[in-house]
């Protein structure tokens, strides 16, 4: 056993400490050292504390400690989530067998001394119980509810029609909250116009609006630099600038209105962010989700349909727009390729145009009228 590797046994279990009920003990003395062994690697508490929770849900449902576990015992168990009224989501079932199969290898690993400390107190070693004939194997690039798709036109139209429309509607009623409604409309806009994910949006800053010198006319709404971008596993949020592109232009306005005559009245002082709520506080990745379900209600919208399906008509619809793929993949900040794809869902007009293009170029006008 190696005494200095983040998460050892010999580093977490109190060493000459006879401990009445052991096994509880050691347990417990597991997880401290997986969560330093995943701490040492940055991963995040996001990350972490989700993982620490799952194993002690497997301990519950198993009535077994680590060490007695079997591959059995976790197939029993998410059998036993994929049953029920609400069944575990393949995706989620193959996250939750990572997480169990990662702390498996952590325990199996001769250098942080578990399965020696094991055999010692217990008789037995914990082994891997998470295998290749026993957990969901990813062969589709996207698994997510079919349900989910990019918005028409018409419907982006509609829910922002609606997000304007709440405002009417609470001071029709003399109640508060028309400024918080104005700005969760704003707000809306915003991440559509740019193409932007909760977190995103959520974390824009004041500072985060930049003029685009190649662009001056679209003023401090040319550039937002996003600075809390999705981060890799063990790595930092990644940044990107996205350029406003033409056909976006309608929301300067929206936000010159929200900057200029909205935030002032919430009396932010010198608040750093651009999404101020009432309490003068930034708002939450919550209120974000409660702003886009009152507008996607209002507007009469499928409720399979949420807040990332603007991000998917962005894509969708700057690809109709005519801009390449990798102007796109940058603006959204995609690694590779092939997962801006997956958010793309061209309509059958804008693909019918383009074989009307392919059929006058290659065969003559008369080849390229209207099908």
């Amino acid at each position: 056993m190696q005494r200095d590797v983040p998460g050892s046994a010999g580093l977490v279990l109190a060493a000459n400490v006879v401990h009445l009920d052991p096994a509880p003990a050691v347990f417990e003395a597991m997880l401290r050292g997986w969560d330093t062994q995943q701490r040492a690697r940055f991963l995040t508490e996001s990350t972490v504390r989700p993982r620490l929770r799952l194993i002690r849900r497997l301990v519950e449902f198993s009535n077994l400690y680590p060490w007695q576990w079997t591959p059995a015992e976790f197939e029993a168990f998410i059998v036993h989530l994929r049953s029920g009224s609400r069944p575990l989501a393949l995706s989620t079932a193959r996250g939750y067998g990572l997480s169990i199969r990662l702390f498996c290898e952590y325990l199996t690993d001769a250098r942080y001394g578990w399965p020696a400390l094991c055999v010692q107190r217990f008789g037995e070693a914990p082994q891997q119980v998470v295998h290749e004939d026993n957990s969901v194997l990813h062969v589709e690039d996207y698994e997510g509810d079919p349900r989910r798709r990019p918005f028409t036109y018409d419907e982006v139209q509609a829910l922002f029609d609606a997000a304007d429309g709440l405002v009417e509607t609470i001071r029709s009623h003399g109640r508060k909250g028309s400024l918080t409604a104005l700005r969760d409309a704003a707000l809306l806009k915003v991440t559509y116009a740019y193409g932007l994910r909760r977190q995103e949006v959520a974390r824009l800053d004041l500072a985060d609006l930049r003029t685009n010198a190649k662009a001056p006319r679209f003023g401090r709404c040319g550039v937002l630099a996003v600075r809390h971008g999705k981060a890799a596993r063990g790595g930092p949020p990644q940044r990107r600038t996205v350029l406003l592109v033409p056909e976006m232009d309608w929301v300067m306005p929206v936000i010159e209105h929200w900057l200029r005559e909205i935030r002032p009245t919430l009396r932010p002082g010198r608040h750093p962010a651009l999404w101020i709520t009432e309490r003068r506080g930034r708002v939450s990745l919550r209120s974000v989700n409660a702003a886009f379900t009152a507008a996607r209600n209002a507007a009469g919208l499928d409720s399979a349909l949420d807040l990332h399906c603007l991000r998917h008509s962005y894509v969708t619809h700057l690809i109709e727009f005519g801009y390449p793929v990798k102007f796109v993949q940058d603006q959204v900040g995609h690694k590779h390729a092939s997962t801006t794809s997956i958010y793309t869902s061209v309509s059958d007009e804008y693909r019918n145009q383009l074989l009307q293009q392919s059929l006058q170029g290659r065969l003559g006008r008369m080849w390229g009228d209207p099908l």
